[in-house]
This record gives C-alpha cells, sequence and structure tokens, in this order.
C-alpha cells in the first residue's frame, strides 16, 4: 500500500503532449532578404561616432609620426659615431686629475645623517678566518682624514681571537673625551658568513659585503670622479670579489692580464690617484694569496706602490 496518494495531474487516459522548442533563442535571419533591408537591420547601417572616428583618425596621425621619427633616428645613428664594446674607457682619463691622494670637504652629517649630541659611530661586524683587509686599509686612511674613535670588541661565540687582529687598531686608551671624536669605528670579531656594517643600528639594515662597505667608506673621503671613472672603480670591486676571490683559475688570469694593461697607462687601476679598486684588489690578492704565482711586471710593480703607503703596511703586518 502506497504511503502517499497523489491525485492524477490531468484527465483522461490520452498522454500529456509537450512542444519542446527547436532553438534556444529565435532571431530573424539578416542575410534572407537581397533586395530590401533586412528587418531590424538599423543598427548595421547605423552610422559611427563622431568622436569615435576622431580618437581613430588621432590615433592615426601619432602612428604615422612615431614612424617617422624612427626613420630619422635610424638615419642619424648611421652618420654619427657611438661609443661600443670596443672602445676602451681607461684611455678616457681627465688631464686636470691630481697626481696624489686628495680629498674635498665632506660634510659627514650630509652621508651619516645628524643626529644631535651622538656620535656618529660605524659598527662592523668581521669573521677573524677572513679579516677584512680593505676595510682596515680605509679605517687607517679615515684616522687621517678624521678624528676616529676606535675600538675592538669580540663577541661572546668567538672563543679565540689572534693577539695581532685584536690590537689590529693599535693602543685603543682614550685620549680625548668621546664628544669631541667626529666619528666612531667599532670592530667586532663575530662568526658572520659576511662582513656586516651599520652606522645606525636603530634605523638601517645592514650592508653586507667586503666591497660594499669598501665603496661607502671610500664615499666618506668625498673624492670626485667623473662618470666613466666612477663606472671603472665600480667594475674593478666587482671583479675582485666575485672573479679574483671566488672565480675559476682562468678568470684569476683573466683579471691579471686587465690590470697588467690598466696598469700600463696609469699608476692606478683607474687615472692618477688611490681609489677603492685598488684598496679592495690589493686586498684580495693578499687574503687568497695571489700574488705569492707569476704575477704580471706591472701589477708588481702597482702592489709595491701600494705597500710603500703606510695604511696598507699597517694592515699587511697582520698576515704576518
Amino acid at each position: 500500500m502506497p504511503m502517499y496518494q497523489v491525485k492524477p495531474y490531468h484527465e483522461g487516459s490520452g498522454s500529456l503532449r509537450v512542444e519542446l522548442p527547436t532553438c534556444m533563442y529565435p532571431y530573424p535571419n539578416v542575410h534572407g532578404r537581397t533586395g530590401s533591408p533586412a528587418p531590424d537591420s538599423g543598427h548595421v547601417q547605423e552610422e559611427s561616432d563622431p568622436s569615435l572616428q576622431a580618437l581613430e583618425s588621432r590615433q592615426d596621425d601619432i602612428l604615422k609620426r612615431l614612424y617617422e621619427l624612427k626613420a630619422a633616428v635610424d638615419g642619424l645613428s648611421k652618420m654619427i659615431q657611438t661609443p661600443d664594446a670596443d672602445v676602451d674607457v681607461t684611455n678616457i682619463i681627465q688631464a686636470d686629475e691630481p697626481t696624489a691622494f686628495s680629498t674635498s670637504a665632506l660634510d659627514l652629517n650630509s652621508v651619516l645623517g645628524k643626529d644631535y649630541g651622538a656620535l656618529k659611530d660605524i659598527v662592523i661586524n668581521a669573521n677573524p678566518a677572513s679579516p677584512p683587509l680593505s676595510l682596515l686599509v680605509l679605517h687607517r686612511l679615515l684616522c687621517d682624514r678624521y678624528r676616529v674613535l676606535s675600538t675592538v670588541h669580540t663577541h661572546s661565540a668567538v672563543k679565540s681571537v689572534p693577539e695581532n687582529l685584536l690590537r689590529c687598531f693599535g693602543d685603543q686608551t682614550k685620549k680625548q673625551p668621546r664628544h669631541e671624536y667626529q666619528l666612531g669605528f667599532t670592530l667586532i670579531w663575530k662568526n658572520v658568513p659576511k662582513t656586516q656594517m651599520k652606522f645606525s643600528v636603530q634605523t638601517m639594515c645592514p650592508i653586507e659585503g667586503e666591497g660594499n662597505i669598501a665603496r661607502f667608506l671610500f664615499s666618506l673621503f668625498g673624492q670626485k670622479q667623473n662618470a666613466v671613472n666612477l663606472t671603472l672603480i665600480d667594475s674593478w670591486v666587482d671583479i675582485a670579489i666575485f672573479q679574483l676571490k671566488e672565480g675559476s683559475s682562468k678568470e684569476k688570469a683573466a683579471v691579471f692580464r686587465s690590470m697588467n694593461s690598466a696598469l700600463g697607462k696609469s699608476p692606478w687601476l683607474v687615472g692618477n690617484e688611490l681609489t677603492v679598486a685598488d684598496v679592495v684588489l690589493w686586498s684580495v690578492l693578499q687574503q687568497t694569496g695571489g700574488c705569492s704565482g707569476t704575477v704580471p711586471a706591472n701589477v708588481q710593480k702597482w702592489m709595491r706602490a701600494c705597500e710603500n703607503l703606510a695604511p696598507f703596511n699597517t694592515a699587511l703586518r697582520l698576515l704576518q
């Protein structure tokens, strides 16, 4: 017996007939009539908006002008001789460059920011297993330029540090009150994978890498260089870090050839002045022992010139 009884939906014994549609959306055929316009075809023959026509015309004019400008530039490029990769930019040196390491007056507040009543302190974390000689050279040069308060500390995680590294800044006894110094230089021997630097511990992220830190420290001397020399200096610093220090034997041989060629044209790597490129390359050569093998004549002469300067000689004694 069924649970629910439902009355029949339709009466009678005949079957219910349902008409199903043959298409989803009926629409008159616009192509059916050839002699007269199709019904509801007014939107086909409707003229376009005048503002749209003006926009299309303007676009065509702009494209035409662009093609004309491109053709003019292509023609000028064939008439004017432009620098290319084959030009040796090391020959482009200003004749009025000084022959000695010179610096111009530089306001430390413009570089390090103004902090009333506080000493601007540069803090560097370095691994004693690989001492950054370039930073020690630059520290000595900074001491000749500014009144620098130098201190050396050892992180608690470091078990032992050679005595010569603990005394890399010499005697650390304060001879003046702290507020009379222009710059603080704090070196912390710490187990870090890369050398790190901060000069505003609370507001900046660390600068990593000996080459990047050397660039920053050398900027404190206010040395003026043209755009070509600045590009060459940055290139030499990158070559020192990525090819001479971390590259293969073939890459190192190529670096020596490039150095020998550049030093055959000028006493220093970039022009007639000592730059950060000389400091970093000399440091990497000493760290990797690259100067112990066969070294080209111009490179040997350049290394002797570096080591005749007191900052380089002082840093070199740390390796002995």
